[in-house]
């Protein structure tokens, strides 16, 4: 039984550190508060008091210290010097009490604890008396009198632990040490006590300690420094985290703390912060360096410890590849390797798009790489793995023939040493799925047995069986099974190849393996002792449960904080009733809100209790699975009974049976339905939230906050409630309206071509374009954009292919499109196209993951849409081609015909005409042409016809001609009955220019005030 020698928690009140709590030795844990744990990240703490009794630190040291303790000699030779210090303490205690006599001596500290009484002090004496003695029974029974009488006396806190100590219990004697030490806050002590812990193997116990060093002195960065070390080697990864960031705000941007920092911050899938650090610190060297350092990046030796070297910028470009931030890893190598030649002024390579900067020179009558443009290649050396590095980035972001220039030169090393290198590049391609180009290096690697493993036979056997290799795909399967018997994956797929070759014998063998290798699984039971858990004998003398260390200690809690089933569902009820009570109340205050004398207080009261539901709405986790193939199902979703892969093994093994005994091959589809889906939320329906939503969305946008709006709208575009397409549509279509209302056009023009990526071979999407982009400056300039140029020019050559050559296209399941061209061209999807497809293909519902019927006719509209671009960015040569193509589908549209007419027009005026009268005529003939079509649309489109008359005459220098067409449309304006005047406005104006260009100035302000005042 271990002797008890705490005091009760009742004797000891509350005068101790709130950081600790005292417990007793029978089990109790002695744990830090939480807010010493947040400590490490408020570097605000004033160091603690370090009053110590040090008369009482000397005596015990010295007797603890002396060469014979057996006598008692020496113990009364202490104890003396002891008394006679204690009287000179007396007397100037006795003078400050008086206020007569000066203080002999130096200063003395502030006193530490209480005023001890006089039965204490006696106490106290007698004790060390026993202790001086070797009386050590008698000392600890009067020092846990002492304890018990005034639990702050720090003398007697030592003393027990010194006799413990010296009875060769130094756990005991550890123990107490720390409980002194909440009295004292002196943080050596508390350095000593984590060492002492430390060596002990009280890992939990010296983190506390460790904790207690930093509050009480916040400039002990050894102290961090020990605490990290420690937390790491006990797998506590977010403590280590904890204490190296804590470090790194006394030395911003340091090399070592970041070299230390980066694998607990990987571990931990903390990539954003790892990579902000090492970009924060790249961006304070560039600036304490702004030519840069002239180093061989190729050389990382050469780089100091504390200086952001070569090694730092791969593993900041890995961490942007990994966070699929593929510019940005282009950009660091790029800037970086320059930064580290010394050549960071030669910021012009920003501008090429390209790599040319770090292109290899023509080597032993290799021709290098021919460039378009006028920058010259820059020949600059880059290190191998830098190369490989923008390859990877390239290839992920879509530039695949820039990524395959330097996957070339990787590919070109030595497989041996750099078979890290050919093993990423070849997943880069595999994630395209381009598996030609992954096979034959997958192939490389397994040919050598130093560089093949099991999952590289895996990827030989996947790429073969992509590009139809059936059989030698099988093979390679084959090899896997035999290497490694036990893995189930390859032996099913196996299997599955097996059937499609008409051997369901083989295949079924290896089916029935799988199945009895998974019954015969035993319960895998770990009673092993973790590394770094004490036994229960030694782990008790701890004030920490030292059992239960990093993610152990982490499962457990998590694990033991979960609520129960019947308590998730009494607390969805209670979520249940207040959205309902919430959305009663938007629905009462909506027909107050709609109305034009709303109250700014309403607005406001029924904003908040739309926000209430939208965000709650957004933070639901059920509603936002990655699986989104998958609907709504419900917060309480019922499982399946089996795991997939089981039931896909059963499923299997059963087809399998019924081939061989028919003696022929079925292929069963899977009945399996899908649980029914639920179209409503916490008792309101899918299409009320989405009701809520866009309002709320509207009036965000009325009240100047359009970002917002934007936000909530997108994430509702992730959510597994809304898959279907027409929700998409409607979604998408108030993104556009609240775009348009704040003039932010580019996102109108990203939303439009994602619907027309997601509706192939559809006008309407075409249309909605149009007509947001009615007219005006801006509107203008994003109709006219790279991007949607680029986006008309891809639809119009697929809708071409279509009709001409269907053959060509393939369907593509990922993206839900048709693509043209061979496998290589269907697999590099343009980067644009790919970030419009967004979350299209995964919205789609199954029974839309079925290809589209192919348009029969040629489409007029995406070739003219495409002339349209060309005729707005001066084009004029290209949009008479792509218009004359669009007269041929349909010559009797007369927006093809004035848009010719315009084209033709505008090519005449341009120097590059090589014959301007037959482009005028043309024109001309276009603009007779456009007549005859718009005037069977009534007599209400005279006006039309005659101002864009005028406009071709006034462009051609014709004015006569072009004041009857202005003035036969302002006749037209004026024999109207309704104040709709048509373009008579834009008719006076232009009249108005040609009466000052000839200097009929009269005439021209009789029209400014019959048609252009206010």
């Amino acid at each position: 039984m271990q002797e008890r020698f705490f005091p009760d928690e009742d004797d000891l009140g509350d005068p101790i550190s709130s950081g600790s709590e005292y417990v007793d030795s029978d089990g109790s844990e002695f744990e830090a508060s939480e807010s010493e744990e947040s400590g490490l990240d408020d570097q605000s703490h004033a160091p603690g008091d370090a009053d110590v009794d040090a008369d009482f630190e000397r005596l015990v040291r010295n007797i603890r210290t002396a060469d014979d303790i057996s006598t008692t000699g020496v113990l009364q030779r202490e104890w003396d010097i002891r008394l006679e210090d204690q009287n000179a303490l007396f007397r100037d205690d006795l003078r400050d009490a008086s206020g007569i006599g000066k203080r002999k001596g130096m200063k003395r500290k502030r006193r530490v604890g209480p005023i001890l009484s006089h039965q204490v002090r006696a106490l106290i004496g007698e004790s060390n008396q026993a202790y001086i003695d070797n009386n050590l029974s008698e000392a600890i029974r009067v020092m846990q009198e002492v304890i018990r009488i005034e639990p702050r006396a720090i003398p007697a806190w030592t003393v027990l632990a010194q006799c413990y100590e010296d009875k060769n219990e130094p756990q005991k004697a550890l123990q107490l040490r720390i409980m002194a030490a909440h009295l004292r806050r002196d943080s050596e002590e508390w350095e000593r006590l984590a060492r002492k812990s430390r060596e002990l193997g009280f890992n939990q116990q010296a983190l506390y300690c460790y904790t207690k060093v930093y509050n009480l002195d916040p400039v002990n960065v050894d102290a961090l420094w020990d605490r990290a070390s420690l937390a790491g080697e006990m797998r506590d990864l977010r403590t280590a985290r904890h204490s190296l960031l804590a470090i790194l705000k006394r030395f911003p941007h340091d090399i070592t703390v970041l070299t230390e920092l980066r694998p607990i911050l990987i571990e931990l899938a903390d990539f954003t912060l790892c990579a902000s650090l090492y970009q924060n610190a790249f961006e304070h060297n560039q600036a304490s360096n702004p030519l840069g350092h002239a180093l061989d990046p190729s050389i990382a030796e050469h780089t100091e410890q504390s200086r952001f070297g070569f090694i730092e910028l791969l593993v900041l470009a890995d961490l942007y590849n990994t966070m699929n931030q593929h510019e940005c890893a282009v950009d660091t190598i790029r800037k970086g390797c320059r930064w580290l030649q010394g050549r960071a002024s030669q910021r012009f390579w920003d501008v090429c798009e390209d790599d040319r900067e770090y292109d290899l020179p023509s080597q032993d009558g290799v021709e290098p790489v021919h460039r378009s443009g006028d920058a010259q290649p820059g020949y600059y050396l880059l290190d191998i793995n830098a190369r490989h590095r923008l390859a990877v980035a390239r290839i992920k972001m879509g530039d695949i023939d820039e990524g395959k220039m330097h996957a070339e030169i990787v590919l070109s090393q030595d497989a041996l040493d750099y078979a890290v290198l050919y093993g990423e590049i070849a997943d880069a391609y595999f994630e395209l799925e381009m598996y030609s180009d992954a096979g034959p290096i997958y192939e490389t690697l397994g040919a050598d047995p130093a560089t093949s493993s099991l999952y590289v036979l895996q990827q030989v056997a996947t790429c073969r069986r992509m590009q139809g290799d059936i059989r030698e795909a099988a093979d390679v399967y084959k090899q896997v099974t035999d290497a490694d018997p036990s893995n189930a994956d390859a032996k099913m797929k196996l299997a599955e190849l097996y059937e499609i070759m008409d051997e369901p014998r083989k295949a079924l063998e290896l089916v029935y393996q799988v199945i009895d290798a998974r019954k015969r699984r035993p319960g895998q039971v770990d009673d092993t002792a973790l590394p770094g858990v004490l036994p229960d004998s030694q782990s008790s003398a701890s004030l920490f449960d030292e059992k239960s260390q990093g993610r152990q200690k982490t499962r457990a809690t998590a694990k033991s904080s979960r609520l129960s089933f019947a308590e998730l569902k009494a607390l969805e009820e209670q979520h249940e009733k207040e959205v309902l009570l919430g959305y009663k109340r938007i629905e009462e205050l909506w027909p107050s809100i709609s109305s034009a004398e709303c109250s700014e207080e309403l607005i406001r009261e029924w904003m908040l209790e739309a926000e209430k539901l939208v965000e709650m709405f957004r933070e639901t986790r059920n509603l936002f699975l990655t699986s989104r193939h998958c609907d709504f199902r419900g917060m309480f979703p019922r499982r399946r009974l089996q795991r997939q892969n089981e039931t896909d093994e059963e499923r299997m093994a059963s087809r399998l049976e019924l081939v061989e005994r028919d003696k022929h091959l079925r292929k069963l589809k899977d009945d399996s339905q899908q649980p029914g889906r639920v179209d409503s939320f916490r008792g309101i329906s899918f299409e009320n939230w989405l009701r809520l939503f866009m309002q709320y969305a509207f009036i965000l946008t009325g009240r100047g906050e359009c970002e917002l709006a934007d936000e909530v709208l997108r994430h509702i575009l992730m959510s597994n409630g809304y898959r279907s397409k027409e929700k998409q549509v409607i979604i998408r279509l108030a993104i556009i309206t609240c775009a348009i209302a704040v003039e932010n056009y580019a996102v109108v023009v990203e939303q439009c071509r994602k619907l027309i990526n997601i509706h192939q071979f559809n006008n309407e999407p075409v249309r909605i374009l149009v007509s947001s982009l009615s007219g005006g400056l801006r509107p203008a300039d994003s109709f006219i954009s790279s991007t949607l140029q680029k986006h008309m020019l891809r639809e119009v050559r697929l809708s071409d292919c279509a009709v001409k050559t269907p053959e060509l296209l393939k369907w593509s399941s990922s993206s839900q499109r048709y693509h043209s061209g061979s496998t290589k061209a269907a697999d590099a999807v343009p980067e644009d196209e790919a970030e419009d497809a967004g979350d299209a293909p995964d919205a789609a519902p199954p029974s839309d993951k079925k290809p589209l019927w192919l348009p029969t006719k040629n489409n007029p509209i995406p070739v003219t849409l495409y002339g349209q671009l060309c005729l707005a960015a001066k084009s004029y040569q290209s949009a008479i081609f792509y218009l004359l193509h669009g007269y041929d589908y349909c010559q009797e549209d007369p927006m093809i015909c004035l848009c010719l007419g315009l084209s033709s027009l505008g090519r005449a005026m341009q120097r590059q005409a090589d014959n301007r009268n037959h482009l005028v005529a043309q024109g001309m003939a276009c603009l007779s042409q456009y007549r005859a079509a718009r005037r069977r649309a009534g007599e209400h489109v005279l006006p039309e016809i005659e101002f864009n008359f005028g406009r071709a005459f006034q462009q051609l220098g014709l004015h006569t001609l072009a004041v009857t067409h202005y003035e036969k449309v302002l006749q037209f304006a004026e024999g109207q009955e309704n104040d709709d005047v048509s373009v008579a406005r834009e008719a006076a104006y232009n009249l108005s220019l040609i009466y000052v260009t000839t200097g009929a100035i009269p005439l021209a302000e009789d029209l400014y005030r019959r048609w252009l005042s206010i």
